[in-house]
């Protein structure tokens, strides 16, 4: 899919100069470029042209979760029918463990970890597998490996209409998944299953969606989207 850039402005003053000497640039293999220009100057909406023209996937790094925030926002709006995706830090708390030798004091490693962000970085690096029409801003944790593409790919799973899968199957897949099965309402990482009928709650959903597996003598029948609160499609 391609970058479309959704605007109600078009660019304007040094604005196109800008965007087509970085790039021609960028083309040329050139390592660095350099944007200037004060606060409020359009340097964001340049860079949206440029990356909907060259179309290829993107990194935003900002120094701190606040303008990372702002940056996330701001090219939600330039590119809505795009991935664009906030990759930062999920710890709300981080104490790391140390030790205070002059009063002999072990402390623990203590942390908070903040779901929703969670959530925003399994949907990044999804996206990152699956498309290529992806903007991902961050700060500067996107530096720290998460393991191999290769084996996130693999933990992928993909079920559809006509495919020939018991429950029990579909159940396995899930615990593998570590998903846990509730027995009670839907919940965020968790899986229901009552009579012939498979819901789950994935854990790149950002809340909105859950999916509901209908079987028939171990044969999918219909896959629906639903809301996990109402379970309306």
């Amino acid at each position: 899919m391609q970058f479309c850039l959704k605007s109600d402005y078009f660019p304007a003053g040094d604005q196109p100069k800008a965007i087509r000497e970085i790039k021609e640039s960028i083309l040329r293999n050139n390592r660095y470029q350099t944007l200037k220009g004060v606060t409020g100057s359009g340097k964001t909406f340049t860079i949206a042209n440029i990356i909907r023209d060259l179309e290829r996937p993107s990194l935003i790094i900002s120094h701190n979760k606040t303008l990372a925030a702002q940056l996330y926002r701001e090219f939600k709006d330039f590119f809505p029918d795009n991935a664009v995706e906030y990759f930062v830090s999920y710890y709300d708390y981080y104490q790391p463990e140390s030790y205070v030798p002059s009063k002999d004091l072990y402390i623990e490693k203590e942390a908070t970890i903040n779901e929703d962000i969670e959530i925003k970085r399994i949907r990044t690096v999804t996206s990152l597998s699956r498309r290529r029409d992806v903007i991902v801003v961050a700060t500067v944790s996107s530096i720290y490996a998460l393991g191999s593409p290769i084996f996130f790919k693999s933990a992928a799973n993909v079920f559809f209409v006509g495919q020939k899968i018991s429950i029990k199957e579909i159940a396995d897949v899930f615990v593998k998944l570590q998903y846990e099965r509730t027995f009670t309402n839907l919940e965020h990482d968790k899986f229901s299953i009552k009579g012939d009928v498979v819901e789950i709650w994935p854990s790149n959903e950002h809340g909105d969606f859950a999916y509901r597996i209908y079987l028939d003598f171990d044969k999918i029948m219909q896959i629906n989207r639903i809301s996990p609160l109402t379970k309306k499609n």
